[in-house]
């Protein structure tokens, strides 16, 4: 397992071990002690897992009261993964990075709390897979719309499917005008 630093140092991009042969592959999606040994020692409560079609745009997402951090993984087809720092005090807030994981090279992206998240779909669908440090709460649920101005994500759709919900989130300057 290798753990490389983004240009936001407290998200991780991890390249699992994966052990191929004629059949298929076998890899360990996760190992407790292998993770806290790269220093990521949150313990994650909830696995959730999403079925997406191309262009669906998941996200900005995040809880304010209840934060959780996130472990995601494409187990099928490609996403690009986005986190949006949005903690107030930080010297990357309002930064975002994105990482494409697809099921061809296994990668996990990890979130700390403190970020909001989000995806798109590059292939035909994707089943995202994602493990959480804190429980769903939907009456803190709370996010940004995906294509604030002065985030500016590079998102690689033109038209994307967004939910109407997702349609009316409100930007990073507006959440915290509050």
């Amino acid at each position: 397992m290798n753990v490389t630093e983004t240009e936001i140092p407290d998200i991780k991009i991890i390249d699992i071990d994966v052990f191929p042969d004629e059949r298929g592959f076998l890899c360990e999606t996760y190992q407790e002690n292998k993770y806290i040994g790269k220093g990521i020692t949150e313990k994650f409560v909830q696995d959730n897992q999403s079925f997406s079609k191309k262009h669906v745009i998941r996200g900005l997402h995040f809880q304010q009261r209840h934060p959780q951090g996130k472990l995601i993984m494409a187990v099928a087809g490609e996403i690009f993964d986005v986190a949006v720092d949005i903690r107030i005090k930080s010297p990357t807030y309002g930064k975002w990075v994105g990482v494409s994981l697809s099921d061809k090279n296994q990668r996990q992206l990890y979130i700390p709390e403190g970020f909001a998240h989000g995806f798109c779909v590059v292939s035909d669908y994707a089943i995202v897979h994602y493990k959480c440090t804190n429980f769903y709460d939907p009456a803190d649920n709370r996010g940004l719309i995906w294509s604030d101005p002065d985030i500016k994500i590079g998102w690689p759709t033109k038209n994307p499917l967004v939910s109407s919900r997702d349609k009316q989130l409100p930007t990073l300057k507006e959440y915290m005008a509050g």
